[in-house]
């Protein structure tokens, strides 16, 4: 019955980097299994990393081979291994490893940012009774593993089937991790929520372009339906243009989504806000990596059979999209005034400039994706490890959440000058300041844009990141010259205690009952409440600020190495 099958060959060297990954998030799963809980976080933590760093010594090994022959595949492109997929790969793995790191911090309060049991009901005995008991959610490490698994996949094809299903790997394990938030619950139960199900909505309109592209071309193969673009004559309705294009405008919503670029962005602000704050800055580094990559593998493909008309349309498509992208992204950012708030507007700010290097369709867009990512992703993560650093402080000294409102962090700069110079160098970067990875970064994509003759685009985009300058510069003003919000509160109680006179400060109060001294008090109190503390790290922590702000001057200033990596990384099959 049989006879006919032939087993398909398989170079399993060539799927190396995803299966390190997702192998080591099997062995983390038994790890919860059979591991003693004693020794099963810092066991989880170690697997993690070494998976990691195991993916991208794979990533280097196969690097020469594929820039040798061009590419390498696996059963007729289903997994398409490219110098542009590996520079992504790369990017992906080495963003993943800080934000492990962050991820893994336990601060010197001794807690993570992770519930200890994440199924609870917020606020219930039970809640309270894990909490007391120390419980550790280790479970976090394998979810990451198999999300980084499905982002390192996502470039990784040319099967539109196949790409779905990365697109699944990756989103499942981050719809429960924006779930386990240790503190403010309600609010990060809304935003895996809200992620879940904007993100169905979206892998919905993606599935339903699949199938129109299919019935256009009879496969689901990029490279086919180019061959049936460029012979219509191959399928019976290879004659219906406005099929395809429908279906590929369908493909790239579900990409766009995840992208964060608008209209499809309206989950980010509240997801950034309410998942746990490593998970954010692991989010929006890496997803962002991962869903550009797949947006370039799949535009650039399906590129070299559309004709003027369709080729017209879709540029056309980009164009307001990243219009729409980098005016949400600045304007609404410009009025936050909370910092994760507006670390995820700047994130939508920086999904147009990416869509902005895109619409020539160009091996120097490539280029330039490639390189944003990473100036990107390095400025994303280390600025989301400082907002995990930055806590507030009850009058009895107990530490609580981040203090993300803006107003909590002027005077940073007197409590932690060196966490503060750091988040300063992120937020430069981002604003695209000279002697950054930011500035070379955004150079990068208007360049490729003035050289596909969109420099009208390019203009918008130079307009759009000097208005952003102003949110970052208003942070940085805020925790340099701004004094702390408790500095400024003491004169108003000092104030209070004698309103005119000395003995006034044990005068009843009119109507209250009480004394002087009791405004005083409560006026001291309310300060004390109002604290915000910069909580040390574990070292993790710490050590991914360091890494980061590391990686974002050396690319800033010795930019060569990595350009010429972005430059080889660039090239495609078609």
């Amino acid at each position: 019955m049989n006879d006919g099958f032939i087993a398909p060959e398989i170079d399993w060297a060539v799927v190396a980097p995803v299966l390190v990954v997702l192998g080591a998030g099997v062995l983390g799963v038994l790890v919860e299994a059979f591991v003693p809980a004693r020794a099963r976080r810092v066991t989880q933590i170690l697997l993690t990393l070494a998976a990691l760093a195991g993916s991208l010594v794979a990533v280097v090994l196969l690097w020469p081979r594929v820039l040798r022959d061009g590419f390498a595949f696996i059963v007729d492109g289903t997994y398409l291994l490219t110098p542009f997929t590996l520079g992504v790969q790369a990017v992906v793995a080495v963003l993943a490893i800080p934000g492990v790191l962050v991820i893994a911090d336990r601060t010197s309060s001794g807690e993570d940012a992770f519930a200890p049991t994440a199924a609870a009901v917020p606020g219930t005995a039970y809640e309270d009774a894990a909490r007391q008991a120390g419980l550790q959610q280790t479970e976090i490490y394998p979810l990451v593993l198999f999300a980084t698994g499905g982002m390192l996949l996502f470039p990784a094809t040319d099967n539109l089937i196949v790409l779905f299903i990365a697109l699944e790997v990756l989103s499942l394990p981050l719809y429960v991790l924006c779930a386990t938030a240790r503190r403010r619950r309600l609010l990060s139960q809304e935003a895996a929520f809200k992620y879940f199900l904007l993100g169905s909505f979206a892998s919905a309109l993606m599935l339903f372009g699949i199938a129109l592209v299919y019935g256009f071309a009879g496969t689901v193969s990029l490279e086919t339906v180019v061959l049936v673009l460029q012979h219509p004559e191959l399928s019976p309705l290879g004659t219906m243009p406005g099929l395809v294009l429908t279906g590929v405008l369908l493909v790239l919503v579900g990409l766009l989504f995840k992208v964060g670029a608008a209209p499809f962005h309206t989950w980010t602000p509240d997801v950034y806000q309410g998942a746990p704050t490593p998970v954010t800055g692991f989010m929006a580094a890496c997803t962002k990596a991962a869903a550009v990559g797949a947006l370039v593998r799949v535009l650039f493909t399906l590129a070299a059979g559309f004709d003027d008309a369709l080729r017209g349309d879709i540029v056309v498509a980009l164009w307001v999209v990243a219009i729409l992208t980098m005016l949400v992204g600045t304007v609404a950012g410009a009025v936050q005034t909370d910092v994760k708030r507006l670390l995820a507007y700047s994130s939508i700010a920086h999904a147009g400039f990416l869509v902005v290097g895109l619409v020539g369709f160009s091996e120097l867009g490539a280029r330039a994706v490639v390189f944003y990512l990473l100036a990107y992703g390095l400025a994303t993560i280390g600025a989301f490890a400082v907002v995990t650093l930055v806590r507030e402080q009850d009058a009895s000294g107990v530490v609580l959440g981040e203090a993300t409102r803006l107003a909590q962090w002027a005077g940073l700069g007197r409590k932690a000058p060196w966490l503060t110079a750091a988040f300063a160098l992120f937020l430069l970067s981002m604003a695209g300041i000279p002697l950054t990875a930011g500035f070379l970064a955004k150079f990068g994509v208007f360049q490729a844009a003035v050289d596909a003759g969109a420099w009208p685009l390019a203009v918008l985009g130079v307009l759009a990141s000097a208005v952003a300058v102003f949110f970052y510069v208003r942070v940085i003003v805020l925790m340099v010259l701004t004094p702390p919000a408790d500095e400024r509160a003491a004169p108003e109680a000092a104030g209070a205690a004698a309103p005119g006179a000395a003995g006034a400060a044990v005068r009843p109060v009119e109507g209250g009952g009480g004394t002087a001294a009791g405004v005083v008090t409560a006026a001291r109190t309310a300060v004390a409440r109002a604290t915000v503390v910069v909580v040390g790290s574990r070292g993790p922590a710490a050590l991914a600020i360091a890494l980061c702000a590391l990686g974002v001057l050396l690319v800033g200033l010795l930019p060569a190495s990595v350009l010429d990596l972005a430059g080889e990384a660039a090239k495609f099959r078609p």
